[in-house]
């Protein structure tokens, strides 16, 4: 008989360097959930995985209520429940998500393995992740732009109104990096064409979510000069099918898919249906990020940089050495 499993789980609130602006509004700091599954060893000790994940308020998500759904989970641990099972017991979401990431963090830790060892896969390299640069006027975007310039890849927010003339001044101020954009679905069908051209004209390689979800139908009449990316479109793979004539790239994001389990499933129907992969995350610590790493590792743009825009991360945080993100340290994650 496997010995039981105790749950736990908490809120934690992480200062924003600066604040974080996107369309739908700002925020000054982090709030997240920490769930931890423990277990006791032969010896007497306590095994311990840990998960975290964000509630997002654009799905309906607050943090008290996905504390409440993750600790609701302990009749159904002590049960015998496991990750596997996990996945029909609970709604794909921010709750699911750090409660698979725990349950994940378990297994290596039990086994004495790393996460990738237990997938088969090879160790993880280190990787480029995009940097963001909040909403805001042309010219505070600008100046912070040109801070971040020598960073190759940089995701602009955007936000309908002004976007033209936002875009163009982020370029002027960083001519060599790669642009992305993600617009967080405040263009319209009005001005979309417009929006596209100019991001065209900035050289921009990829949008996010230009338009709002289960509005996005004109994608699929128009040329799009620019690889578009579904993101508040896409959740798990239930949602890929319906996306194909007017995305040509989905992002996937764990607190999205509600854990790393159906992330790894996710990304590969993603791709057997013609989709670039780009795997993003909400501003967390790295404790969010380090399960992502595992699925970001056959993406074509990754976007993890939520650490970065803390005041301060958690203690054996990951490494970041500019815009590299270096794989996990056992003691994070995995």
């Amino acid at each position: 008989m496997m010995p039981s499993l105790t749950l736990a789980a908490r809120i934690e609130r992480w200062p924003i360097a600066g604040g974080f602006t996107i369309s739908r509004g700002a925020k000054t700091e982090a709030v997240v959930i920490v769930a931890e599954v423990s277990r006791q060893a032969p010896n007497g000790k306590a095994i311990v995985g840990r998960g975290e994940c964000v509630p997002y308020a654009r799905y309906g998500e607050t943090p008290e209520g996905t504390l409440e759904a993750i600790l609701a989970m302990q009749g159904a641990l002590d049960g015998g429940l496991d990750r596997l099972g996990l996945q029909g017991e609970m709604r794909a979401g921010a709750a699911r998500n750090a409660l698979d990431c725990a349950l994940w963090d378990l297994e290596a830790k039990v086994a004495e393995k790393r996460i990738w060892e237990l997938l088969g896969l090879s160790a993880p390299r280190p990787l480029t992740t995009a940097y963001t640069i909040s909403l805001g006027t042309p010219e505070t975007m600008a100046e912070a732009t040109a801070k971040a310039a020598r960073r190759p890849l940089l995701k602009i927010k955007l936000g309908g109104d002004g976007d033209e003339a936002r875009i163009a001044a982020v370029r002027k101020a960083a001519p060599d990096a790669e642009l992305i954009v993600d617009a967080n679905e405040a263009w319209t069908d009005g001005n979309l064409e417009r929006h596209l051209a100019a991001c065209a004209a900035a050289g921009v390689t990829m949008i996010e979510q230009p338009l709002p979800a289960g509005q996005d139908q004109a994608l699929a009449r128009i040329k799009r000069p620019v690889s578009v990316c579904a993101d508040e479109s896409v959740h798990d793979r239930a949602s890929l099918e319906g996306l194909r004539e007017r995305y040509d790239a989905i992002n996937i994001k764990l607190d999205k898919t509600g854990g790393l389990t159906e992330a790894l499933v996710m990304a590969e129907s993603a791709k057997a249906l013609g989709f670039d992969l780009m795997v993003g995350c909400m501003v967390a610590t790295s404790l969010a990020m380090a399960p992502a790493l595992t699925i970001a590792q056959g993406a074509r743009v990754v976007d993890l940089d939520g650490p970065l825009l803390l005041a301060r991360d958690r203690d054996d945080g990951l490494r970041y050495d500019g815009s590299t993100v270096y794989p996990p340290g056992a003691e994070l994650w995995g």
